[in-house]
């Protein structure tokens, strides 16, 4: 037996990401994390136990714009089931006292099914990605949803605000670093002013790499590519590409400006640091669209990033303390 199966959802990084900063505070608590793909690769080598068995449909994103959400839905209802039979067998074997899920519903149904506590970890409590008659679906998956998360016993929102119900709102679950800015600064040779690009996991951002290799003739400064693997080959060789990496957090820290796509815990973690960022969201994908002018962007601001880099240099850096996931970990202490 296993004191918690964590289901870390792997469609994006940042629930791997922010699963791990909490589960650093959960101290002699066997935990098990069942995950996949890139998300399985940065929790094991973060010294955690990790079933890699969860393969997600992916975007089809062409020019920075979503291609056919109905398409991606359907391919997602499919996973969906695939999931609640995988989460289903790990369940029964490990017969943990709790389940906790970042946004994994399908192991969530299962462990309330078995009356098992859950703890839901999420941003969101409902989809927007359909319009048109073909959003019933979407339509019937929320309501699916709805009923799942009032039944959990506690759900996580990783944003500041006032509790309610089952809803408890810890603030922004970052991961944390040991070392200084000038310390991390030496460790990467950022020697002059740094720009940081992310664009997650997937190939589904390589429209702001495309553009951002366009500005470099034109500016002064080092640019330092995160990517997955598989498009190194696209790099000018004038750009440092350091692929995937595990420590994003302590690269957006010694950053001078990031430019990132819109996730979560991206922004999160670049607020945590203090430092100045610009988010571009996929057009069409409503959670980053919705994250990106939280902060004060949208997709049309593509076009202008030379301007907005130049002015996020001359921005003050203000680091904001967090303790989302300390209060998260908390939480689930008290369910085990």
């Amino acid at each position: 037996m296993v004191d918690l199966d964590f289901f870390s959802s792997p469609i994006g990084l940042g629930h791997a990401t922010r699963d791990i900063a909490i589960a650093n505070n959960l101290e002699n608590i066997s935990t098990k994390f069942v995950t996949g793909d890139g998300a399985a690769t940065i929790i094991k080598n973060s010294g955690f136990s990790v079933k890699d068995v969860y393969m997600p449909p992916q975007f089809i994103v062409e020019n920075g714009v979503l291609k056919n959400p109905t398409r991606w839905l359907w391919r997602y209802y499919q996973y969906y089931k695939r999931c609640k039979k995988i989460s289903s067998k790990i369940i029964e074997c490990d017969k943990p006292n709790l389940v906790v899920s970042d946004e994994d519903f399908a192991s969530l149904s299962i462990a309330q099914s078995k009356k098992i506590p859950t703890v839901l970890i999420t941003d969101i409590i409902q989809t927007n990605f359909v319009k048109g008659l073909a959003s019933f679906i979407e339509k019937k998956m929320n309501k699916s949803m709805q009923v799942i998360i009032k039944k959990c016993d506690t759900v996580i929102i990783p944003e500041n605000g006032p509790d309610e119900e089952n809803i408890k709102r810890v603030g922004p679950v970052v991961r944390q670093t040991s070392f200084s800015r000038e310390d991390l600064r030496k460790k990467f040779a950022f020697d002059k002013k740094t720009i940081v690009v992310s664009i997650g996991g997937t190939d589904a951002g390589l429209f702001l790499i495309e553009k951002m290799l366009k500005l470099k003739p034109k500016m002064d400064l080092d640019f330092v590519i995160v990517s997955v693997t598989s498009l190194s080959k696209k790099f000018d060789e004038a750009v440092r590409n350091l692929e995937f990496v595990d420590n994003l957090h302590e690269m957006i820290y010694a950053a001078d400006v990031l430019v990132s796509l819109a996730g979560k815990s991206t922004i999160d973690e670049a607020r945590a640091y203090g430092t100045p960022a610009i988010f571009i969201p996929i057009k069409g994908h409503f959670e980053q669209e919705d994250n990106a002018r939280g902060e004060g962007f949208v997709f049309d601001d593509i076009n202008r990033l030379e301007k907005l880099i130049l002015e996020k240099l001359d921005q003050r850096r203000t680091p904001v303390e967090t303790k989302g996931a300390i209060k998260a970990s908390e939480i689930i202490k008290k369910l085990i």
